[in-house]
């Protein structure tokens, strides 16, 4: 059983949240939107995630001028790099500590982002791999300035899932082949999911997402 969700401010940050009613240590998901999205909009996913888990949704650090919010600043180029994402990583970081739950409250971590999202669930895995033990990036990328990180192999033995779709026309497929080829390098095992849709989560793929969680 799980309690009903409800949005509640963690260090002054919005969070939305779904407390398994159980006691004892629970694995906890970190549910990031993508660009001009929001804490609840990541919520369509969430009756397909295993009940036991802890659900936290944040809100992104920065508005974007079309509403709804982003994960980083404002840039000219198209596609950010990794550093870009530093003061939603440390933000991240503050979040899961100590200080906002108790020790040996998450038996396990996990990140899923789309578009956006994915990006900074991908760099946040790079640069803390001891957090994270799974990884599902939708219709993501990976963000750019990540080749030191990944010949470092941190995600060794870590769970990715990525899904894109062929026809995306805001994250082109390419982007995900990428990531694929340079998370597995980096160690991680990578299971790819590839169907014929735009800039979604393909019926396929969700089957595929929902499976992710029994390996």
């Amino acid at each position: 059983m799980v309690e009903q969700p409800k949005t509640i401010t963690i260090d002054d940050w919005t969070v939305r949240v779904r407390i398994p009613t159980s006691s004892g240590s629970h694995p906890v998901l970190v549910l990031l939107h993508g660009w001009t999205g929001d804490e609840k909009v990541m919520w369509i996913f969430a009756d397909r995630f295993p009940k036991e888990y802890m659900i936290l949704s944040p809100r992104g650090l920065f508005d974007t001028p079309l509403g709804g919010y982003a994960w980083h600043p404002i840039r000219s180029k198209r596609w950010p790099e990794f550093n870009d994402f530093s003061p939603a990583i440390d933000a991240l970081q503050r979040l899961l500590t100590l200080d906002n739950f108790p020790a040996g409250i998450f038996s396990e971590v996990a990140f899923a982002g789309f578009s956006q999202g994915a990006a900074l669930a991908y760099a946040y895995a790079l640069q803390n791999p001891q957090g994270v033990d799974r990884i599902m990036g939708l219709a993501g990328f990976l963000p750019d300035g990540v080749e030191e990180l990944i010949a470092r192999q941190p995600l060794s033995g870590k769970l990715v899932y990525i899904a894109h779709g062929t026809k995306d026309e805001l994250v082109p497929v390419w982007r995900a082949r990428q990531a694929v080829e340079m998370l597995t390098r980096a160690g991680a095992q990578v299971t790819y999911c590839e169907d014929d849709v735009g800039h979604k989560l393909s019926v396929g793929c969700f089957r595929g997402l929902e499976s992710f969680f029994d390996i």
